[in-house]
């Protein structure tokens, strides 16, 4: 589930027979439930939407899921290789990893 760019895992929990989810890539726990899809679509909004509006009262921008700038340490070996890939493949280094990253990401 995806609601203005926070992103949420869902499970069932047979026990109590109900869709939990929670927010994924915040230090802040959001969770929510609901019986049915339908519920738990409008849960997720709603905790959103509620974090939001706490985070506007308190005077504190919210916590965003990513930035988009994201850096590695990684063994000179490895970052040289990746530069040699890149260039193989035409590309800046960023624009590799950003690829590579998406691709194995999205598997």
């Amino acid at each position: 589930m995806n609601h203005k760019g926070y992103v949420a895992r869902i499970e069932f929990d047979e026990r109590d027979d109900i869709f939990v989810g929670r927010v994924l890539g915040l230090r802040t726990l959001i969770s929510f439930h609901g019986e049915t899809v339908q519920e738990l679509r409008q849960a997720f909004v709603t905790a959103i939407e509620e974090f939001l509006r706490d985070c506007e009262e308190q005077g504190i921008r919210p916590e965003r899921p990513a930035s988009g700038k994201l850096m590695l340490r990684i063994p000179p070996d490895v970052h040289g290789a990746a530069l040699v890939a890149a260039q193989a493949a035409g590309k800046s280094l960023n624009q590799w990893a950003a690829k590579v990253i998406e691709e194995a990401a999205r598997r």
